[in-house]
């Protein structure tokens, strides 16, 4: 069984292939998001700032992941990094900041990873791909899905401030966005 919690040694690394470029300044789109919180959520009219890491799959330690995944840049790590956003989550909130997780899995999914890592925070879904397709956010194909490449996104009032793409390695992104909120208060 692959331990999920853990990043093999020879992970690839994903490339900056321009794929977010377009993103920062941007204004999201009014698209409510359901939330493993029980509350739908929209991140355009949410105040000050917000964290959202948006991630392709969370495994589960009783289910096989897409052949190949660990080969595909970028694709392993979902584990380890919502493990990290939980670790500095009172940190962030010190920061002024509010923090979510976002994939295309559907909610019922992601509340068994929500519960199993104890996270502090609500995983939002995007199954239909409409609020990532207004943004034009990266995909891959792995195991017949369309999933989300992993990418960051630092709002302000709505509106994109920053972004973290490629984020490598997916367990030091809560960190690296840490040091950013901090150089940029």
């Amino acid at each position: 069984m692959t331990d999920l919690h853990a990043l093999p040694a020879d992970l690839p690394a994903p490339v900056d292939d321009g794929a977010c470029a377009h993103l920062p300044g941007q204004r999201l789109p009014a698209a409510p998001l359901p939330g493993t919180d029980g509350r739908s959520h929209d991140l355009s009219a949410l105040p000050g700032r917000t964290v959202v890491y948006v991630y392709p799959k969370t495994g589960r330690p009783d289910g096989a992941m897409p052949d190949d995944w660990d080969q595909i840049p970028g694709a392993r790590g979902c584990t380890p990094q919502s493990c990290a956003f939980r670790d500095h989550h009172a940190e962030l909130q010190a920061a002024d900041a509010r923090v979510f997780g976002l994939s295309v899995q559907p909610t019922p999914y992601q509340q068994e990873a929500a519960e199993r890592l104890h996270l502090p925070f609500p995983l939002l879904s995007d199954e239909e791909g409409t609020w990532s397709r207004a943004l034009g956010l990266p995909t891959f194909e792995a195991g017949g899905e369309t999933l989300l490449r992993r990418v960051t996104l630092i709002l302000r009032d709505g509106v994109i401030e920053h972004v973290f793409y490629p984020v490598f390695p997916p367990d030091r992104n809560a960190a690296d966005v840490l040091a950013w909120l901090a150089a940029h208060p």
